[in-house]
């Protein structure tokens, strides 16, 4: 597959794409608001470089796992309109991603916030 495209264009497509997810996915609304109050609350209670790092991931291995999944779910849907056991079986493996990535992501931000609160009380 020849590049048909500027590289400056497969940025401007990445962010619709974004936004299209962000307007479409209510779950992804959900990702993206924990994602701020996790980013504030590191703000606030200064978490170091590692620790804002390791948040960094885990907030970007959940809303990749997001935008992966509500991929698959469209792609599903394209090839496969009528409900099949095979592509029910995609996408709720595709969302079991998600949510391990998710859980996941909790247990990352108790073993980063819990300590500096405990601190505090």
């Amino acid at each position: 597959m020849s590049k048909t495209h500027s590289t400056s264009k497969s940025f401007v497509y990445a962010s619709e794409g974004l936004i299209k997810a962000l307007k479409d996915e209510p779950n992804l609304k959900i990702h993206f608001a924990f994602a701020i109050l996790a980013i504030t609350l590191a703000v606030i209670l200064k978490l170091s470089n590692i620790e804002f790092a390791i948040l960094t991931l885990s907030i970007g291995m959940v809303i990749t796992l997001e935008l992966i999944n509500t991929m698959l779910e469209a792609l599903v849907d394209l090839v496969s309109p009528e409900i099949k056991p095979q592509a029910k079986v995609a996408k709720d493996v595709s969302a079991a991603a998600v949510l391990m990535s998710a859980v996941v992501s909790l247990v990352i931000g108790a073993l980063l916030f819990l300590p500096k609160i405990l601190e505090l009380l």
